[in-house]
């Protein structure tokens, strides 16, 4: 067991401009389940964050976190998301080992969908 225990649960916060719009956006675009996802409006300090800001991303060409939705089929995974009005940087794409690609949500969050080829 590592030093949190054995139930440690991971939650992804996003800060968002628009929280309607994000909430929809991951609920009814993407849809899925397994983990926590937090959407926040930004904010300033706080007592025990006293330095720091909470913000979109102010340039989505330039990526500080990133979230990767590991997938049983990239394709078929592309095709249901585009359906349901995702916007992809582009198609599938097949690096050998793994088929990718990527999308950003309503703020420009970057989020990949990714398909392991090896057993």
């Amino acid at each position: 067991m590592g030093p949190l225990g054995s139930d440690v649960a991971v939650t992804h916060i996003l800060v968002v401009a628009d929280p309607v719009r994000s909430r929809d956006f991951w609920v009814d675009v993407l849809r899925f389940a397994g983990t926590w996802l937090l959407l926040v409006s930004g904010g300033g300090p706080t007592a025990d964050k006293p330095t720091v800001v909470f913000a979109p991303p102010p340039d989505a060409d330039r990526v500080s976190h990133a979230m990767t939705l590991r997938v049983a089929d990239c394709q078929a995974a592309y095709q249901a998301l585009r359906a349901r009005g995702a916007a992809f940087l582009t198609p599938p794409h097949d690096w050998g080992a793994e088929v990718r690609c990527f999308l950003r949500d309503p703020d420009g969050h970057l989020v990949e969908i990714s398909e392991s080829k090896n057993p």
